[in-house]
């Protein structure tokens, strides 16, 4: 059946299954047996280039895409510091559709740019971390979520709450660092729905999101440093309570010295008269 099935003869088959290993296959069973010694006094650092070259120095003339070939046959592989990245390719792929935005530089009102960013917080001993968005005209906390892992859905509840505590209108451009939180399909679909525009960092250029920085830093300066917090619930309240001053009470040098919340009252008001 099997030679019927492959158009082969019986006798054929049989006189293949008789058949002496070529002359190549015998020098390559040979070259691997060395290929193996190379690598194991190299103590398993060394991949095919310097496989071939040490052969090379032996006096056998073996191009480096057969002592590959040899190698993975074998099972062989050298160690290299490129291992242990990611791949360039797949990362310029997989964030080529969500570019930075000039207009994500400089606002003329609020509710035009909103900035979001992810801290690592401290429970127990636990690792926490705090989701927040801010409106990067008027510095002021939209909204922010706290969980037990750092991922898209840890974002898309801080989106959310933002979306809902302002009334969010489309067009509005959501800017943040190039973290897989923010380009998860799950949250580039949440703010699809809101009608907003995703912008993000651009690689090597972390001060495209220096307001999120410097809020975190502030909060941890100010508010967490030295304090230890033995539940979640505590560590809630004191950054529910933070944000509340952060907004309505502390002042910002860049916004005349006015709280984020009266320097959006007075923004409207100065709209209003004109």
């Amino acid at each position: 059946m099997m030679c019927e099935l492959h158009h082969v003869t019986r006798a054929g088959f049989y006189a293949w299954c008789k058949r002496q290993p070529s002359q190549r296959q015998q020098l390559d069973q040979q070259l691997t047996e060395r290929v193996r010694q190379i690598h194991a006094d190299s103590r398993g650092f060394y991949g095919s280039p310097r496989v071939a070259g040490q052969l090379r120095l032996e006096g056998l003339t073996v191009g480096k895409r057969r002592v590959a070939r040899l190698m993975r046959q074998a099972g062989l592989q050298g160690r290299s510091a490129r291992l242990y990245r990611h791949s360039k390719v797949l990362q310029r792929a997989f964030y080529a559709g969500v570019p930075y935005r000039s207009e994500s530089a400089a606002t003329q009102r609020h509710d035009q740019v909103w900035v979001g960013d992810v801290t690592y917080l401290k429970v127990a001993g636990q690792w926490r971390y705090m989701a927040a968005v801010m409106d990067k005209h008027s510095r002021k906390i939209v909204g922010w979520s706290l969980g037990a892992r750092r991922d898209a859905a840890l974002t898309t509840r801080a989106l959310c709450r933002s979306a809902a505590s302002r009334n969010v209108r489309p067009g509005v451009v959501f800017h943040s660092d190039r973290g897989i939180e923010f380009a998860n399909f799950e949250f580039r679909s949440q703010l699809q729905r809101f009608g907003m525009v995703q912008s993000m960092n651009r690689p090597g250029k972390m001060n495209d999101n220096a307001h999120m920085e410097s809020f975190f830093h502030s909060m941890k300066c100010e508010q967490l440093y030295g304090k230890i917090f033995e539940t979640e619930q505590q560590l809630r309240g004191t950054l529910s309570s933070y944000i509340r001053f952060y907004n309505e009470r502390r002042l910002h040098s860049s916004l005349r010295y006015l709280p984020p919340a009266t320097y959006e009252i007075c923004e409207n008001g100065e709209t209003s008269v004109n």
